[in-house]
C-alpha cells in the first residue's frame, strides 16, 4: 500500500504519462509554443486541462454518464471533432507557411485555449477516459496507472497499482497534466531559441498529426452511422 506521498506521486506521474504520448492536443500545443512563445502554448495546454476538469465535475455530479444512454452521441462527437481537426490542420499549414522562424511571444495567447478547449470536449477518447477510469478515480477500489496509458500498458502494466478514491491521487493526477503543460512548451520554446527551422517545421507537423486524426474520426463517426 502507497502512503499519501506515494499515492500522489503516482498521481503525478499517471496525469504526466497521459497528456505526453503525441496526439492532437500536443500538436496544437507545439504549434502555438513554437510561433507564439511559452505563453501560448501553456493557454493550449490549458485549454485541454480545463476540459477534464469540466468532465470530472460532470462525473462527479454523474451528469456524464447520462451520455452512455444515447447511443448516437459518440458518433456524432467523431464528426464533430474530426471536421475541427481538419480545420485547425489548415490553420497549422498556414502558420507553417508563414513562420520563418520561432518568436518569442505573440499579441494572441487564447487561440490555442479555444482550439484544445473544443477539441477536448468533441474528443470520444477523452470523454471515454472519465466515463471508464476517471469514473474509478473517485471510487475506493485500486488502479493499474500504466495499463491506461497507451504504448506503456504492454511494457509496464502492474508495475504501479493504486487505490484509488483517495483526493490525493486525484490532486496528483492533475498536479501531473499541470507539470506537462508548463514543461512541455518551454522545451519546445527552449529548442526554438536554438533552431529557426524548428518553427515551421513543427507547425508542419502539427497540420499532419491534426489531419491524419481528424481523417480516421471522420472515418470511425461515418462508419458508426452506417
Amino acid at each position: 500500500m502507497l502512503t499519501l506521498a506515494g499515492t500522489l506521486l503516482a498521481g503525478v506521474v499517471f496525469g504526466i504519462a497521459l497528456a505526453a504520448p503525441p496526439g492532437p492536443m500536443n500538436a496544437i500545443i507545439a504549434e502555438e509554443s513554437v510561433v507564439r512563445g511559452w505563453a501560448a502554448g501553456f493557454w493550449a495546454g490549458l485549454g485541454a486541462m480545463l476540459a477534464d476538469v469540466l468532465f470530472f465535475v460532470l462525473v462527479l455530479a454523474g451528469v456524464v454518464t447520462v451520455i452512455d444512454q444515447y447511443p448516437a452521441i459518440r458518433p456524432a462527437l467523431y464528426l464533430v471533432g474530426g471536421v475541427l481537426m481538419c480545420y485547425f490542420a489548415v490553420g497549422a499549414i498556414e502558420e507553417a507557411r508563414a513562420a520563418t522562424s520561432f518568436t518569442d511571444g505573440g499579441t494572441t495567447t487564447a487561440k490555442g485555449f479555444r482550439k484544445t478547449f473544443a477539441l477536448s470536449l468533441t474528443n470520444p477518447y477523452q470523454l471515454g477516459f472519465w466515463l471508464t477510469v476517471g469514473v474509478g478515480l473517485l471510487q475506493p477500489g485500486s488502479l493499474d496507472i500504466f495499463a491506461h496509458v497507451p504504448a506503456l500498458d504492454s511494457v509496464l502494466a502492474g508495475t504501479l497499482v493504486v487505490q484509488t478514491g483517495s483526493p490525493a491521487l486525484l490532486l496528483g493526477f492533475f498536479g501531473g497534466i499541470a507539470v506537462w503543460i508548463v514543461a512541455y512548451p518551454a522545451g519546445l520554446v527552449a529548442a526554438g531559441r536554438r533552431v529557426d527551422a524548428l518553427a515551421p517545421t513543427i507547425a508542419a507537423l502539427s497540420a499532419v498529426v491534426l489531419a491524419g486524426f481528424g481523417a480516421l474520426f471522420l472515418g470511425i463517426g461515418a462508419m458508426s452511422f452506417v
